[in-house]
């Protein structure tokens, strides 16, 4: 038998599997980890990037130093995924696998960064932020619209988070008044996967930052060089400088496998999260599960794609992989509970946490907005990047005891 686990991406899925796996797997297993990219950057982070808080160095690292040293890495980009075989195929290698954790995130579409248009950004990659930082430090006046391209999207807090830490940029420097925030998206409340309750809760502190919120707005075009875009509501609006949510899709080795639904991603069971086949996993942005609740009539809600729940599903993988090899029963099971810290700018941020299972909608509600939540979010930040080792594990131990202080069951 080929006793070999292997995980397909290095984010935060991918890692923290790989690292859980170093821990509770017998040593007659190997652990590889296939991912393309030799650094790491904290995504979280690009926020900060964007408003001049942070440097491209202070969040990005090797992903060697994030990962056991037990794992073996391969950094190659993988071609194809034969999940029925059990073989994984890169640009240099063949692998067949026991068990496969898939955790290769979801991509996004760069078409509107690569045309050389000066005044369209997103802050969805490390060189989009920098050069929205870029130019947002030479705006001086005018309309700023964030534009939400279309559903799903990596982080849904992370468009309010946007727009209310450029305000407080432009606060900062005494140009509040002479620039205007305004966000446009499809969805009928702000984070409508977290339940009305959140939404409105967003949404009051959008309206006292003097930010506009105008849901329900579909794009179905953008003039690049009229600056000007329109909705399938029939309204268009100008721009000075336009920040887009930009689309995101599944990775092109998932669409064109045996692994993805009509939507495009991997359908897994809610719980374990197996794929169709046996001993296949998949954890993070690449899946799809479709939670209780509606944002519309029509239109079914989906669990976020966000780090926090790759983590958790990726705990909950690892402890299932495991008790298989052993041959042993776990009650492990993905239960929906999910938590964010969200930005709102002037060093303060809310917590929001909830079950994102509950019936008849996920029921996330939001503590105030504080200090203690954003250095909450830098104690994270902290934690991710450092290496293994002791520092990391103070994080951790630090992190824990904070959330259990204050009556939140938060386990990294």
């Amino acid at each position: 038998m080929n006793k070999s686990v292997v995980i397909l991406g290095g984010g935060v899925g991918g890692i923290v599997t790989a690292n859980r796996f170093a821990k509770l797997l017998p040593f007659e297993y190997e652990i590889i980890l296939i991912e393309k990219n030799e650094f790491h950057f904290f995504a979280a982070s690009f926020l900060w990037q964007m408003v001049n808080k942070r440097k491209q160095s202070q969040l990005t690292t090797t992903l060697r130093s994030l990962v056991d040293q037990r794992v073996k890495i391969l950094f190659e980009e993988v071609k194809q995924i034969d999940a029925e075989n059990k073989l994984i195929v890169t640009e240099k290698n063949q692998l067949h696998f026991e068990y496969l954790v898939i955790a290769l995130g979801a991509s996004i579409d760069h078409s509107p960064f690569t045309q050389n248009y000066p005044d369209v950004h997103n802050y969805y990659t490390v060189e989009g932020a920098e050069k929205l930082r870029n130019a947002l430090l030479m705006f001086n006046g005018g309309k700023i619209s964030l534009v939400v391209s279309s559903l799903p999207y990596k982080c849904p807090g992370a468009p309010y988070e946007g727009a209310m830490l450029i305000k407080d940029f432009f606060n900062k420097r005494k140009l509040g008044k002479n620039v205007s925030v305004d966000i446009y998206t499809p969805e009928n409340l702000p984070l409508p996967v977290a339940g009305p309750e959140l939404g409105n809760a967003v949404k009051e502190i959008l309206d006292a930052k003097e930010i506009g919120f105008h849901p329900l707005q579909q794009t179905t075009s953008i003039n690049y060089n009229e600056k000007k875009i329109s909705f399938t509501s029939g309204n268009s609006v100008d721009y000075d400088l336009l920040v887009l949510i930009p689309s995101h899709k599944a990775p092109e080795v998932i669409a064109k496998s045996t692994l993805a639904d009509e939507s495009g991603w991997i359908p897994i069971d809610k719980g374990t999260l197996e794929t169709k086949y046996k001993n296949v996993f998949a954890v993070g942005d690449v899946t799809s599960i479709t939670i209780p609740g509606r944002w519309q009539p029509d239109k079914p809600l989906k669990l976020p794609k966000a780090g926090v729940f790759a983590h958790a599903q990726a705990l909950v993988v690892s402890e299932i992989i495991a008790s298989r090899i052993a041959g042993v029963k776990t009650e492990a099971n993905f239960c929906g509970d999910g938590f964010c810290m969200l930005e709102a700018g002037e060093d303060l941020a809310g917590f929001a946490y909830g079950d994102f299972f509950a019936s008849p909608h996920p029921d996330v509600k939001m503590k105030n907005v504080g200090m203690k939540w954003h250095l909450g979010k830098v104690l994270f930040e902290k934690w991710w990047l450092a290496p293994i080792g002791f520092t990391k594990s103070l994080y951790k131990t630090m992190i824990e005891t904070g959330a259990k202080t204050v009556g939140i069951p938060i386990k990294l």
